[in-house]
């Protein structure tokens, strides 16, 4: 390590090549259990470096600047792949999918950030670039996950149970009334990472947000207040991502007639 200033320890490119070279471990156990992960831990290990390392010029350019146009393109791009990325992890593709899941990640990202930043934190300026970016992206990371699984589940659940829907339909249900079991068990799906999260937050294991500011030299009761608000915000943004997703790919395979439309 560098040096300490007031118990802060600042990381050298000799801190992160060593940290890298762990990553040779996961790649003996990948080789001796015949994972064949190789290639993808390479791949990943690369795109971590380079990624992050790409986004920290970005952020220390527009943290000096301050401008709120880049910051807005900035969010809008974040959200644009985040979309992407949620239509990426469904295996079960269909036409619209991508503005589903983008609707699904932008509306609740969104709201909840902007909650956060003008009711919350009452940032000022809106766009401050040191609260609105983290806090969009860590709400964007964890909602697209628990959107691709919600959309995951629901849309195989349309495939495989699409007898007992018509079924239901045939006996003078309504469309929500014949999907609705299996609607509640996808969202149920998706909200599991971040209920699991939120049980054991502070006793099993600290998020990284959390370590990263106590790592910086940040007081740890702020750093506690921070991870409580954050984790709230997640979780509230999640449900309403999983929620819309789900309601999105209803309607998707319903028509005006109230028929379900065969997968």
């Amino acid at each position: 390590m560098s040096g300490t200033d007031d118990m802060q320890i600042f990381l050298t490119y000799g801190d992160i090549a060593l940290a890298s070279s762990l990553i040779i471990i996961v790649l003996i156990l990948s080789w001796r259990l015949r994972l064949t992960l190789t290639k993808t831990l390479l791949t990943a290990a690369v795109r971590t470096i380079v990624q992050l390392s790409f986004i920290g010029l970005i952020l220390a350019w527009i943290f000096a600047r301050e401008q709120w146009y880049e910051v807005l393109l900035i969010l809008t791009i974040m959200t644009l792949i985040a979309g992407g990325a949620a239509k990426n992890r469904v295996k079960r593709s269909y036409k619209g999918l991508f503005i589903d899941t983008l609707l699904a990640v932008s509306l609740s990202a969104v709201l909840v950030t902007s909650i956060a930043i003008f009711v919350i934190l009452r940032v000022q300026p809106w766009y401050t670039p040191q609260f609105v970016i983290p806090i969009l992206g860590l709400i964007l990371g964890n909602s697209l996950t628990a959107i691709s699984l919600t959309s995951n589940q629901l849309i195989e659940a349309f495939h495989e149970q699409q007898g007992r829907i018509e079924m239901m339909l045939s006996l003078s249900a309504r469309p929500f009334e014949a999907v609705h079991e299996q609607i509640r068990a996808a969202i149920i799906n998706g909200m599991t990472p971040t209920l699991n999260s939120m049980l054991v937050v502070g006793i099993v294991s600290l998020p990284g947000m959390m370590t990263g500011q106590i790592l910086a030299g940040a007081d740890p009761t702020q750093a506690v207040r921070y991870q409580i608000v954050t984790m709230f915000l997640i979780c509230v943004s999640s449900t309403l991502g999983c929620t819309i997703s789900a309601l999105l790919i209803y309607r998707r395979f319903f028509n005006k007639h109230e028929q379900f439309l065969s997968p």
